[in-house]
């Protein structure tokens, strides 16, 4: 779980994105920002809630909000996600967790018996100013957009 709350500011980051290109929080500063961890591309959750999110795009362009989607998949794997459900926002490649351990989403995880380390499914909506005015920690992978959008 994150120790990350609404009213934090928001740690800084750098990763490529799909393109190779370096993205940082400060490619953001001025502008709403939603960011989104999720664990691994072409999987059904993970692209329930990137295709919800996609859905959803223009709701949240009209609110004056970006959507940064993070994962630790490689940057040719993201491009091949991006480009298979048409995703119009970036994705980060964070291979090295470093992006996700700043956030406090990189843990211990469980499945079928096995505990291993992973992504644990979160969002953060951080203003214009780099603070954060939400985390969602339970995501309705499916209604993710409806779910940011309902505040």
């Amino acid at each position: 779980m994150t120790h990350l709350k609404a009213g934090d500011k928001a740690p800084e980051f750098s990763a490529p994105n799909e393109k190779g290109e370096n993205v940082s929080l400060e490619n953001y500063k001025g502008k709403k920002l939603v960011l989104y961890f999720y664990p691994k591309d072409d999987t059904p959750g993970c692209t329930a809630e990137a295709c919800s999110l996609r859905d959803g795009y223009g709701q949240f362009q009209a609110k004056g909000y970006e959507i940064l989607g993070v994962s630790p998949d490689s940057v040719k794997k993201h491009l091949k996600f991006q480009d298979k459900y048409q995703l119009p926002f970036n994705l980060l490649a964070d291979e090295s967790h470093a992006v996700s351990e700043a956030y406090g989403v990189w843990g211990e995880k469980k499945f079928m018996g096995k505990t291993y380390m992973g992504v644990i499914r979160t969002t953060f909506v951080i203003d214009e100013n780099g603070a954060i005015e939400r985390v969602i920690e339970k995501v309705d992978t499916e209604n993710h957009a409806g779910q940011l959008l309902e505040n």
